[in-house]
């Protein structure tokens, strides 16, 4: 034990510790959250931390203690967390692997190689990751989407689609991916502005939908429409979020959307803008009536200045709570905070060094 501690010393960089919220839910449908912390590119502080809503205790960077093996820990860059069945899906950007584990006790079941991978989704038995494939900053090259069988955790297929591919989503028998393009950007090209389409019965790009400059977010709700963020070329063409529908722009709203979570009929969102020319950044909360796409509040929280750089932001399924996840200076822990739906802080508590992705984790039947 003193021999595997000492050779852990250089990457325990986040004490675990369990703080009490006084949050306690009856609600049983769901028993806990998840939140993935990015940690600073290179230093390998990704952690994974959880929030026990039935107790009201959130823990700090528990896949070590789950997983004393695991040397290097988690790993480089949390970039995206999603649940599948009885699985848990880590994404690992610079780590270049989608870390799977048992979603109740977050012990590893093996990882999948994949080059700079982004974010996942799934369909039908099958897992879809997103993947610069080129490295990190390097020169940009096409991306991909990665076809992974989830109980075998092999890789089964990959399509190329757009330039430094982001978030995606499956509606119906497609899936669409969120193209940004940031990497071109650096070599003096335009930003990609497609949603690439994938016919998933044939696992085929079908068709490119032109919507705007560096797109990013792109989430479906419940009607399956889908919303598509885009940062824009912070020059000239402003961030805005798009409404797709039949594979076509349909609509779009005039504001930021860094990130956003449905609540019933409503999307909740924060965005922030950057000017480039004084350096300025502006931060702005707000709530859209999905259905008439108008703005209906600028106002998500009674007093928004508590959170210092919001990176996340995830809503309660049942209890429409809002959790807005702070990434403070971006080299120190950050912040998980709790509003309730009228706008009041419930509780807030520390986090892992940048927290930016989260998923609710359900009572598992037998």
């Amino acid at each position: 034990m003193l021999l595997l501690l000492a050779c852990r010393n250089d990457v325990m960089v986040v004490p675990p510790m369990e703080i009490e919220t006084g949050d306690v839910q009856t609600i049983d449908e769901y028993v806990g959250m998840y939140v993935l912390c990015e940690g600073n590119m290179g230093s390998n502080k990704a952690t994974l931390d959880y929030l026990d809503l039935q107790t009201g205790v959130y823990s700090r960077n528990i896949y070590p203690s789950r997983n004393p093996s695991a040397v290097m820990q988690l790993g480089d860059v949390g970039n995206d967390a999603k649940i599948y069945g009885s699985r848990l899906w880590l994404v690992i950007n610079c780590s270049n692997k989608v870390e799977v584990t048992d979603a109740a006790s977050t012990v590893s079941l093996g990882h999948v190689d994949i080059p700079n991978c982004r974010f996942v989704a799934f369909h039908e038995g099958y897992a879809y990751v997103s993947s610069y494939v080129g490295k990190v900053g390097g020169a940009s090259v096409i991306g991909s989407v990665y076809k992974v069988d989830t109980l075998s955790l092999k890789v089964v297929g990959q399509v190329e689609v757009g330039y430094q591919p982001d978030e995606l989503a499956v509606a119906g028998d497609c899936l669409y991916v969120a193209n940004s393009g940031g990497y071109n950007v650096l070599q003096g090209l335009d930003y990609d502005n497609r949603v690439s389409v994938i016919d998933l019965k044939t696992f085929q790009v079908i068709k490119h939908i032109e919507v705007a400059p560096n797109l990013f977010r792109l989430r479906t709700d419940r009607q399956g429409r889908l919303w598509v963020a885009s940062r824009g070329d912070y020059m000239t063409w402003p961030s805005r979020l798009y409404l797709l529908q039949n594979d076509a722009v349909t609509d779009s709203i005039d504001t930021p959307v860094s990130d956003m979570a449905f609540r019933g009929d409503s999307l909740v969102f924060y965005g922030s803008q950057t000017d480039v020319f004084t350096g300025k950044i502006t931060v702005g909360y707000g709530i859209i009536d999905i259905g008439s796409r108008q703005i209906i509040s600028r106002q998500l929280m009674e007093d928004p200045s508590v959170i210092e750089t919001p990176y996340g932001i995830m809503v309660h399924p049942q209890t429409g709570d809002v959790y807005v996840m702070d990434a403070t200076n971006y080299v120190s822990s950050g912040r998980l905070f709790c509003f309730d739906t009228n706008g009041r802080l419930k509780w807030q508590t520390w986090t892992g060094d940048i927290p930016g992705h989260a998923v609710f984790l359900r009572k598992l039947r037998k």
